[in-house]
């Protein structure tokens, strides 16, 4: 049997069961989106914000406005830029979307009138505020030719029509979020 020195060893314990005690206040049902609410307020009922931080998240390292919409609703880029680029690619299969790193990584897609051809997207949100340079898109183009299928050129406007799409959707859901904020 190993021997303790009985008086740390209990003051030790004594502050291991008064931090475990701490956490029984923590309240630990998960409250998950529904998906039909397409809002991009991030607020919850009362009109507090949501945050992995709790209400209002830490604000201690913040620079940034609420009208800003940097990081709103507790992910790491733009939240009217990464909502519009989810808008914008809501027609294609997601693979992945990573909302802190602000990338969204699309399967190939063939639309049903032309089987023979398929794209994949890559965007990137690429700053937490909400401009041009904010997001880039990358495109990719395959055609089957043989029974395989083949990379082929895409048009170098493709990539710039899609960015310029989703800067114009995210400007519309900042102006949609402000005008209810009013």
């Amino acid at each position: 049997m190993i021997k303790h020195n009985s008086k740390p060893f209990l003051i030790l314990m004594g502050g291991v069961a008064l931090s475990l005690s701490a956490c029984s206040n923590i309240k630990t049902e998960a409250k998950y989106p529904s998906g039909l609410d397409r809002s991009v307020t991030g607020e919850d009922i009362y009109g507090e914000k949501q945050s992995v931080l709790g209400v209002g998240g830490f604000k201690a390292l913040s620079r940034k406005s609420k009208k800003d919409g940097a990081g709103e609703g507790g992910i790491g880029v733009n939240s009217f830029l990464w909502r519009a680029t989810l808008d914008t690619l809501s027609f294609m299969p997601i693979a992945s979307a990573d909302p802190f790193g602000g990338v969204i990584l699309t399967d190939w897609y063939a639309d049903s009138d032309n089987p023979n051809e398929r794209i994949k997207i890559n965007a990137f949100i690429m700053s937490r505020e909400l401009k041009a340079e904010g997001v880039r898109v990358r495109t990719f183009r395959q055609v089957m030719k043989n029974g395989a299928w083949r990379d082929a050129d895409v048009s170098k406007d493709t990539a710039r029509k899609l960015e310029d799409t989703i800067i114009t959707r995210a400007r519309q859901l900042r102006i949609a979020h402000l005008a209810n904020e009013e």
